[in-house]
């Protein structure tokens, strides 16, 4: 066994809206088999009722997710704790539903999105940041575009058929419901260096850049200022946690309460006005304000610990624990996303190539854009490989050799819609994004193939046998 396992997922969802393609009622009953051990089971089960509905408005909307011991391998974490597997019921069927009511698909969730002011399903209400419709908005021209080319290769011969799918979907930020801090320390040396202490553990997601930017920001200075110290335990404070697409958000927030507090004590020594400008020189510090111009001697100054200023900081996102009937606010923030997948299928031999992609994602405030689009491009990759080939079968994938995963060849040309709808409680209005890709991704997939050749997928991965299977299925009626 190399690591745990994404929870095998079972699923039964019925969807309703009104002729006129407003949603009505939703009721989602899953189990979820973590395996010989509970690991992160309940985790898994807690979260998926939250975000099974997707990112929409619904009258009535009853949700269970059950996890399951079974004989079988442990099922642990792994990105999106769950709701991948529920935006797959939940966003195939939506395109169902569209169908059957004679709606476009990307209208129909346009039509019913969250907005601001609009109560989740958990009760709970955004003033602002809502931002999955402009995200399926900003999808427009790229679909229209998509639809437009499957029309057209599929007018011509052949065994290849063209198709264009939409989905979307959210991921709250943070625990669900339970506390989840982050401190964040930093200090100014008498050699007139800044260093910042953050214990958030970096995995390639870019957490150390961002991080060092938000503190960057608030203390007024350039980033290339800042000596990162991070992350260790013998010297960092707990940054808590690298999951639930929390450190940005979290330990974002710290680090801009930190810099503000470094910011307010170095003001306060030479009583500066708040816009002055901070300029880290060798050994001193010069304040220059609009009426006035201080030095700052640091060798003159007392230190503690190295340090002659020095700020802590802790910040704990604002939640409340969910009642019996699911009612609270079990995130702060959640971060929204919408794409589009275009495939080509050879109705032949039931193989499926991803040709091109579109996504739309709301990330409140782009700290690092260049950050945003590599963690866009990963997640992309991950989904397809969800969608298409990697499956673990206990007895047969005994080994990394015949577990498939995308190549660089599979990966296809990827554009990428920043969309900024600044979250009330985020450092300077920015959102987490790390798990968020991996959940429209596989839905957009199978919503594509099925367009392309009207087979419908229950099962993934998407293999060239299921796909076959589903095309005989569909012809047979």
């Amino acid at each position: 066994q190399s690591t745990t396992k994404r929870h095998p997922a079972t699923m039964n969802v019925r969807i309703g809206a009104t002729r006129d393609g407003k949603l009505q009622g939703m009721r989602f009953d899953s189990h979820f088999n973590t395996g010989a051990y509970s690991s992160w089971g309940p985790t898994v089960a807690t979260r998926v009722p939250v975000h099974a509905s997707g990112p929409y408005r619904f009258q009535d909307y009853r949700a269970q997710a059950v996890g399951v011991f079974t004989n079988g391998p442990v099922a642990g974490a792994f990105r999106g704790f769950g709701v991948p597997q529920a935006a797959i019921a939940q966003e195939c069927l939506f395109d169902e539903l569209a169908a059957k009511i004679g709606r476009d698909p990307l209208e129909f969730r346009i039509d019913n999105a969250l907005e601001n002011g609009v109560k989740t399903v958990c009760g709970q209400t955004f003033r602002q940041g809502v931002g999955i419709k402009p995200c399926l908005e900003a999808l427009r021209p790229a679909w229209q575009r998509a639809r437009r080319e499957a029309d057209r290769v599929n007018a011509e011969p052949g065994p290849i058929r063209r198709g264009a799918g939409v989905a979307a979907g959210w991921y709250g930020c943070g625990n669900t419901s339970i506390s989840n801090p982050s401190t964040i320390r930093a200090g100014v040396r008498p050699d007139g260096s800044v260093v910042l202490h953050q214990g958030a553990v970096d995995i390639g997601q870019g957490a150390n850049t961002v991080i060092a930017q938000i503190f960057a920001e608030a203390l007024g200075v350039p980033v290339d200022t800042i000596t990162l110290v991070g992350a260790d335990t013998d010297v960092t404070p707990d940054g808590g946690k690298t999951s639930a697409s929390r450190q940005t958000f979290v330990s974002g927030n710290a680090a801009r309460l930190t810099g503000q507090a470094l910011r307010r004590r170095i003001l306060e020594r030479v009583n500066a006005e708040e816009d002055a400008r901070l300029v880290f020189g060798e050994g001193q510090i010069t304040v220059e304000g609009a009426s006035s111009h201080h030095r700052i001697a640091l060798a003159a100054l007392p230190d503690t610990d190295g340090y002659v200023f020095e700020a802590v900081e802790t910040y704990d996102p604002p939640t409340r624990p969910l009642d019996a009937s699911g009612q609270g606010e079990p995130y702060a923030q959640y971060g929204y996303a919408a794409h589009v997948a275009e495939v080509e299928v050879d109705i032949t031999l039931g193989t499926v190539k991803v040709v091109g992609y579109t996504a739309a994602h709301d990330v409140g405030r782009a700290i690092n854009p260049l950050l945003i689009e590599g963690q866009v491009q990963g997640g992309i990759a991950q989904g397809l490989g969800m969608a298409l080939m990697e499956e673990y079968l206990p007895g047969r994938t005994e080994n990394l050799h015949d577990y498939l995963i995308p190549t660089i060849g599979d990966i296809p040309p990827i554009e990428t819609i920043i969309i900024e709808e600044p979250d009330e409680h985020g450092p300077y209005g920015a959102k987490g994004l790390g798990e968020h890709v991996l959940i429209p991704t596989t839905p957009a997939i199978l919503n594509a193939i099925r367009h392309a050749t009207g087979a419908r997928i229950t099962r993934t991965p998407a293999t060239p046998s299921r796909v076959l299977a589903a095309i005989r299925a569909s012809d047979n009626g």
